[in-house]
């Protein structure tokens, strides 16, 4: 993406949605934290109970429906921390990623308004941006996911792009898409070659799952929970797939692998396999806070290797 990242290993967006705890995650051991996701409009996201672990396949079912502050209070945020780093005279190794999505109570079959509403958000939080995600594949935003179609998604990304162009004029902010692991094989390829054809600078698979097969929890209180998107251990096989379809099919984006990464052997695979940066999300909440330090270390030991 023209970035220099400290190491490999990420945090996936989800985690910290507004921007309040960027250094202090980098300082746990991440080298890169995305953001977000971030809309335009704040929004309260969708009614609580809205977050389930499911232990037994280390998991996590999640509905949250982008509840966060909105663009213009994050963008503020992210305004403040450039304004100390600047004053402290020091730009951190740490890489920033800010991950957008649309808003709830826009359209989805409205597309003047879906762009109005990603490029909203672009304009005020591309300058602060090292790298700029579009997510067009979290399961619970209503029709979100429609638009991974890539009739729909090439305009998308086209406007995005000229809106960062605009907003950030003398840094060009890298433009990476996030996409769903319950895309057909046809139409990974086809993000893949739409990815290629547009200039983008990565791909990011996978989110989360809508899938509810061959979990270890019983299917009756799976279903009791509702609906929602699985994230963690149950996503490794799929998101493996979509990361070698993609590693076959892509040439110059980055790959980004995210999903069922649990472990320093799992993280180290799936760069083996082919994805230049990984993240994490759900198994920081099994592991927890010094399970980040074991990946980066494992993965620069690797690339040192090398």
């Amino acid at each position: 993406m023209g970035l220099r990242f400290p190491h490999r290993f990420g945090l996936a967006a989800g985690f910290d949605k507004n921007a309040v705890g960027i250094d202090a995650l980098g300082a746990l051991g991440f080298g890169h934290v995305e953001i977000g996701t971030v809309t335009a409009l704040a929004q309260p996201g969708n009614p609580t109970p809205r977050l389930f672990r499911l232990t037994e396949d280390r998991a996590i079912l999640n509905r949250m429906g982008f509840n966060n502050d909105g663009a213009a209070a994050v963008a503020q945020r992210l305004a403040v921390r450039a304004e100390k780093l600047d004053r402290a005279g020091r730009r951190p190794e740490l890489v920033l990623g800010v991950n957008i999505g649309k808003s709830k109570i826009v359209p989805e079959d409205d597309e003047a308004a879906v762009l109005a509403d990603y490029g909203s958000s672009t304009r005020l939080l591309a300058p602060y941006a090292d790298y700029l995600v579009v997510n067009v594949s979290s399961p619970n935003t209503p029709g979100l996911r429609t638009l991974q179609a890539v009739e729909r998604l090439a305009p998308l990304l086209e406007h995005v792009r000229r809106t960062a162009d605009t907003a950030s004029p003398d840094r060009r902010v890298p433009l990476v898409v996030k996409i769903a692991p319950d895309l057909a094989d046809e139409d990974v390829l086809a993000v893949a070659d739409l990815a290629m054809a547009q200039g983008l600078d990565g791909v990011i698979a996978t989110n989360t799952t809508v899938r509810r097969d061959g979990l270890r929890t019983p299917a009756a209180e799976v279903e009791a929970l509702g609906a929602g998107g699985i994230s963690g251990v149950p996503v490794a096989t799929r998101s493996r797939e979509v990361l070698r379809l993609l590693r076959e099919r892509l040439d110059g984006p980055a790959l980004v692998s995210v999903g069922g990464i649990d472990t320093p052997a799992e993280a180290l695979a799936r760069v083996q396999a082919g994805a230049d940066l990984v993240q994490l999300y759900t198994a920081f909440v099994y592991g927890g806070p010094l399970l980040p330090q074991h990946i980066a270390r494992r993965l620069a030991a690797f690339d040192a290797a090398r």
